[in-house]
């Protein structure tokens, strides 16, 4: 099932809605033009897994899109709310730990209107137990642009998590369709970016000396809740950290590879355009249990 939030001023913890039935105005420019952001995070027997994290992530896409949104508070709230309504109807338990996806979603709104339109909406997270234990095929995918494109075009909104994901949904059926389980996106200067929905992360030993990487936020991509979650435990348990830049090459070579994000946590890379990588069940397992206490 779906539980259905909007934020509203007269309703002070958020207006619960009926999910089942037509919610937008049809000229809504969410839904028109694309024109909004979202959040996807992951919360465990109703409580959610790194809010702030994800509140913060929200205010940065706002800020890139000059879009005003409802208040922190307002959003805890209404989360809370969600979640409560969640667990009310038995659903919390659909998937192993309890876990549920928890969406927030902001528009700007009515065409010609002054104020956005926004709710969190919850249901059971899709498992993916297997994945993060068998790994997955990814094939790499040319973006478009060049790692300096950010920089140069800041009207790509390049970091900012917006709704139109087109063209991610794109790559990922592309990858599917040819074999593959997902994907990870290259500039057309050859730096590795991100995942459509993931960030990527490598592991690897020099020396005696482990480190993980992860590619470098100038690049345009989006800032990750869960490696930046991943990278903090990492490092209190004695792993040095490194921001890229990375090249293809530099996956290949690593000890292991992963894609990091919010509902999946960490997903072992086993092969990339056919080619297997190293793998470590051990190394794996440590970093995995990292990633799934890291709040």
């Amino acid at each position: 099932m779906t539980v259905l939030v909007f934020l509203d001023t007269a309703f002070p913890d958020g207006r619960p809605a009926d999910a089942g039935v037509p919610q937008l105005m049809i000229n809504d420019l969410g839904v028109t033009r694309g024109d909004g952001i979202f959040e996807s995070l992951l919360a465990v027997d109703s409580v959610p897994r790194k809010p702030h994290a994800h509140l913060d992530r929200l205010a940065s896409s706002a800020q890139q899109l000059e879009l005003d949104i409802p208040p922190r508070a307002s959003w805890e709230r209404a989360i809370a709310t969600a979640l409560r309504l969640h667990a009310d109807a038995g659903d919390h338990g659909a998937v192993p730990g309890g876990r549920a996806a928890v969406k927030l979603v902001v528009t700007r709104g009515v065409e010609g209107a002054a104020a956005p339109t926004a709710w969190v909406q919850v249901t059971a997270a899709a498992d993916a137990a297997d994945q993060r234990t068998k790994g997955i095929k990814v094939l790499l995918l040319d973006r478009g642009y060049d790692s300096l494109a950010a920089a140069r075009a800041p009207w790509l909104l390049l970091g900012a998590k917006t709704l139109s994901y087109a063209v991610n949904m794109a790559a990922l059926r592309y990858a599917r369709q040819n074999g593959a389980d997902d994907a990870i996106f290259t500039s057309s200067d050859g730096k590795v970016l991100e995942g459509p929905t993931s960030t990527v992360v490598l592991a690897r030993e020099r020396g005696g000396v482990r480190t993980l990487v992860t590619p470098e936020r100038k690049s345009g991509i989006l800032a990750g809740t869960t490696q930046d979650a991943l990278f903090r435990a990492a490092e209190a348990a004695g792993w040095e950290l490194g921001y890229g830049p990375l090249v293809p090459e530099d996956l290949f070579a690593a000890d292991g590879v992963w894609l990091a994000s919010s509902i999946r946590l960490l997903v072992p890379v086993r092969s990339i355009d056919g080619r297997e990588l190293a793998f470590s069940a051990d190394l794996n397992a440590e970093l995995a249990g990292l990633a799934d206490t890291a709040l």
